[in-house]
């Protein structure tokens, strides 16, 4: 979802990032207000009055949700949960949890955090556009305050529906968990919920394009699809955390491996290793010590008159830590790692002798058969 997000700043130590995708909404706030609703609200400004209070109010809006997130991220922070960076999107923002809560207990306190900033920030502003008004203060400055206000009571509403993995949807499930003590069948059910009202977003905003309404219609789906799909990726992800957590990568590696010797010609590694086993970093070994890796960007580098007279030991570079790993280090990590990293592969090391490799098609294809066999549908 983030892929093209960008770091704006840090903020109490979390990096605050913008998803391309949010310049989208942004740009429809700011064309709504300054269209329709603050013509509507007050009228007789000059247009370009109206679009510096647009922008004013979306700005507003983006530093508002950004103290939703921050709030979160603070409580997380306080029961020892890693918070790699808060990021804005499409459809707000999140805060991105790098593992679920300790307890109950930190997940109804997380999940309150942002809903009661937000309704905080709320109750301020509405109370100063209301004295606002009463004072004189310029129209245009409470108008936009109002809105702020306006915006965030809307979100504070609406992130606490029970409707995981909405604000609402995790207090559900910290009750959920409290009550039953099992996180993954409170999981289940909240993740349910999710399901459901995402279907019930999707089939409104349906009703909605046949009632002519086609841009609402349309946004109300979008959303539907994002709550949905977000309630089954939670899901899975618990039981990806669940499965693979507390398991050694020794458990998942392959130890049939394809090394390369020093000696091997350039030529002689492509034609008769690289074109049969279609791999893009084959390790370097020398008396089961792991000496080096080749890869096929590096090959790619080299003249192809250079072939035969270069070695495999030549072109061969160290093997960078991202590419290897330990054998007794948590396979969650490996599957963060290779997901983080973009990579297919890691080599499993131990004190310098190549042991084995693990594979992301491995881990997906256990957690699969795992899925299938347990259940993972929400």
């Amino acid at each position: 979802m983030f892929g093209n997000a960008l770091t704006l700043f840090r903020l109490r130590g979390f990096d605050v990032r913008i998803d391309l995708s949010w310049l989208i909404i942004f740009a429809l706030i700011v064309w709504s207000l300054a269209s329709g609703v603050f013509p509507a609200a007050y009228a007789g400004l000059e247009p370009w009055a109206y679009w510096m209070m647009g922008v004013a109010a979306a700005l507003a809006l983006f530093g508002s949700i950004v103290l939703h997130e921050l709030a979160h991220a603070i409580v997380a922070r306080r029961y020892g949960l890693r918070v790699r960076s808060i990021t804005l999107f499409l459809f707000g923002g999140v805060a991105d949890l790098r593992e679920e809560p300790p307890s109950a207990k930190a997940e109804l306190r997380t999940a309150l955090a942002g809903p009661a900033t937000s309704l905080a920030i709320a109750a301020v502003c509405l109370a100063v556009a209301v004295a606002g008004n009463i004072l004189g203060l310029a129209v245009p400055v409470w108008t936009v305050i109002g809105y702020l206000g306006a915006a965030n009571l809307l979100l504070f509403v609406f992130n606490m529906i029970p409707a995981f993995p909405l604000d609402g949807g995790r207090v559900l499930r910290s009750v959920l968990w409290q009550r039953t003590g099992n996180l993954q069948k409170a999981t289940r059910i909240a993740s349910g919920s999710g399901n459901a009202f995402g279907i019930f977003m999707m089939i409104l905003g349906v009703a909605l394009l046949f009632a002519g309404n086609f841009i609402g219609g349309l946004w109300w789906i979008l959303i539907g699809f994002f709550i949905r799909s977000a309630a089954q990726t939670s899901w899975n992800q618990l039981l990806i955390r669940q499965t693979l957590s507390g398991e050694p990568v020794r458990k998942f590696m392959k130890t049939e491996l394809v090394t390369v010797p020093r000696s091997l010609s350039v030529r002689e590694l492509v034609e008769d290793v690289v074109y049969r086993t279609h791999h893009k970093l084959y390790p370097v070994v020398e008396r089961d010590e792991l000496v080096g890796c080749v890869t096929t960007n590096r090959i790619k580098e080299l003249p192809r008159e250079e072939w035969d007279r270069q070695t495999v030991g030549a072109v061969a570079e160290t093997c960078a830590p991202e590419n290897t790993i330990a054998p007794e280090t948590d396979a969650l990590e490996a599957l963060a790692r290779m997901t983080r990293g973009k990579r297919s592969r890691l080599l499993v090391v131990d004190q310098g002798r190549l042991v084995g490799i693990i594979t992301l098609r491995d881990l997906l294809s256990f957690l699969s058969i795992k899925m299938e066999l347990e259940g993972s549908s929400a």
